[in-house]
């Protein structure tokens, strides 16, 4: 069997493109493309991705099949933190273009029919943005210290940080400043890198400033704001110690005092009126429908994340249950029972990802070499047939696993040069993206690459994989053109069917996804017309053949 069976599949009847069994809001079952901007597409030859790069790859965005594009911070930034480390909100880097060319980028997306969301970094800044430098001018009482967390240490002299939080990056998450005199002072809080001083959100101004920010982008007519650190605004009265000395990871989910406070909640309510004085944009064939905000919270449980859907809050956040759920059938399938139970009561769609910047690509966490693809194509093919919302990360489409052997002295993710922090190893993920040659840098510009591609990469470029029926790239090609053109998926709800043990089976109106996470091939009866699977599948009469480590979709 080929990836592809049934291209005859009818199309879904006319209206909203992205519009669900749950009715209005195109972001329901819209299919988000990540382009970590640094590594997309080069377009002045320096070796860094940049917005005019990423503008003349949009029509491969458009052809692949996804509905909206998520560009990571290309800010005004000394790049601490790739960007998000944010010195001016209403600038472009130098490194990625000019604010014309970010212009010129959502504008021609909208005439593709492509959204644009673009992140936003409330939760801290540079330490070189205007407040915090100035704020360190005026030394301590000054009142725009109080736009910060800056407080006296503890100790005979100070010199012990104010509690005992650490660093997502490692040590403490206190950097203590030395006066023009030279004599240390007061601390200040950074969750992050010091060099990403975070705000305080009791401050007013600090408030007025990110309304003003929000319009300054829709204005220029973004469709949407993908919410970095949405969890981490606002911190616990007071300050509290933890009561433990311990390193947090970068997707920790324990409940912290700087963590998943309830005070978010009022923040969102007040951007979500500012967004919904916004109308949608008119990206054809029939309009805009509005604009959207996407947190990035982790939480403890998916029903503290629930809580930033309610109706007068934001419209998505990142289900990182099901990222980080192993290759598992039990496993999967409590996750998708959680998450579709959790967002029910708040009537938000579900979301789906499989890798971003910050995490391990999942061809490599499903086990590396042939075994990791066939279980990261079977992944995808799943993760698309589930209600709700996906997100794709851009290379996901061409199977490309982690980049693992990465000399030290080319890493630049912060936390790789700090002790005891997390593993520092998501420059692995960040590798630039290979589209044509033999060769690097493989089409990613004119120049070199900031960081090296592996040679093995000239196999799985845009141009080696376009047109080969068995590639991952037309596989998710055709699995996104089915999606929209096959009535029962996108947004709304499924129904377990029974299957053995170590397969997954599920229906939807007109439509059965099988998915079988075992090392051997099972034998299964059919349920239809297959119309896509990950691996070569075999139907004789009544029953079909479904290899290891892979998934099925078929037409009923």
């Amino acid at each position: 069997m080929t990836q592809e069976l049934a291209p005859d599949v009818h199309d879904r009847p006319a209206g909203r493109p992205g519009e669900g069994t749950g009715g209005a809001g195109w972001w329901r079952s819209a299919v988000i493309y990540q382009v970590y901007v640094r590594s997309f597409a080069d377009g002045n030859g320096d070796g860094i991705g940049d917005l005019p790069g990423a503008r003349a790859r949009l029509p491969y965005l458009k052809g692949l099949g996804v509905d909206a594009v998520w560009l990571t911070p290309f800010y005004a930034s000394p790049q601490a933190d790739g960007g998000y480390d944010v010195a001016d909100y209403r600038a472009v880097d130098p490194m990625f273009g000019t604010l014309t060319d970010a212009d010129d980028l959502v504008r021609d997306a909208h005439a593709l029919g492509l959204r644009v969301i673009v992140d936003l970094v409330p939760n801290h800044c540079s330490d070189q943005h205007e407040w915090f430098k100035q704020a360190l001018r005026e030394g301590p009482g000054s009142p725009l210290r109080e736009r910060f967390h800056f407080r006296p240490g503890k100790g005979a002299h100070g010199e012990l940080p104010p509690n005992d939080w650490n660093s997502l990056f490692g040590g403490p998450a206190w950097t203590r400043v030395t006066g023009p005199d030279g004599e240390p002072e007061e601390w200040y809080l950074h969750l992050f890198a010091p060099e990403q001083p975070d705000f305080n959100w009791e401050h007013p101004a600090v408030r007025d400033e990110f309304r003003s920010i929000l319009r300054f982008w829709l204005d220029l007519g973004i469709d949407g704001f993908r919410i970095d650190v949405a969890h981490g605004l606002v911190k616990a009265a007071g300050l509290p110690d933890i009561g433990r000395n311990e390193e947090m990871g970068l997707l920790n989910t324990q409940e912290l005092p700087f963590f998943d406070q309830d005070g978010v909640h009022e923040i969102y309510r007040d951007w979500r009126r500012i967004l919904d004085e916004y109308p949608g944009v008119g990206v054809p064939p029939a309009g805009g429908w509005g604009r959207i905000a996407v947190a990035e919270a982790w939480t403890p449980t998916l029903e503290r994340s629930a809580r930033y859907l309610r109706p007068d809050e934001l419209h998505q956040a990142f289900n990182f249950e099901y990222v980080m759920a192993g290759w598992d059938a039990a496993a999967l399938r409590a996750v998708i029972d959680e998450t579709l139970r959790a967002m029910a009561p708040v009537g938000a769609p579900a979301t789906w990802v499989l890798s971003n910047h910050d995490v391990v690509r999942h061809p490599t966490r499903y086990g590396g070499g042939e075994r990791g693809l066939r279980r990261a194509r079977a992944a995808a093919l799943l993760m698309l047939a589930l209600p709700g919302s996906t997100y794709l990360y851009q290379g996901e489409e061409l199977g490309l696993p982690e980049v693992t052997d990465l000399p030290d002295e080319v890493r630049q993710d912060p936390s790789f040069f700090r002790d005891n922090g997390q593993e520092g190893l998501r420059d692995g993920c960040r590798v630039p993206l290979p589209w044509s040659g033999d060769r690097p840098p493989y089409g990613f510009g004119p120049g070199d690459s900031w960081l090296p591609q592996p040679p093995e990469w000239k196999d799985l470029s845009v141009e080696a994989e376009t047109g080969d029926p068995a590639s991952t790239l037309e596989l998710y090609r055709a699995a996104l053109r089915l999606r929209r053109e096959l009535p029962g998926l996108g947004d709304g709800s499924l129904s377990w069917l029974d299957s053995p043990e170590g397969v997954l089976s599920f229906a939807r109106p007109g439509f059965v996804c099988t998915v079988n996470l075992l090392g051997h091939a099972v034998e299964l009866p059919v349920p239809g017309r297959p119309v896509l699977a990950s691996e070569p599948v075999t139907v004789e009469g009544e029953m079909a053949r479904v290899p290891a480590d892979s998934c099925v979709w078929w037409a009923v």
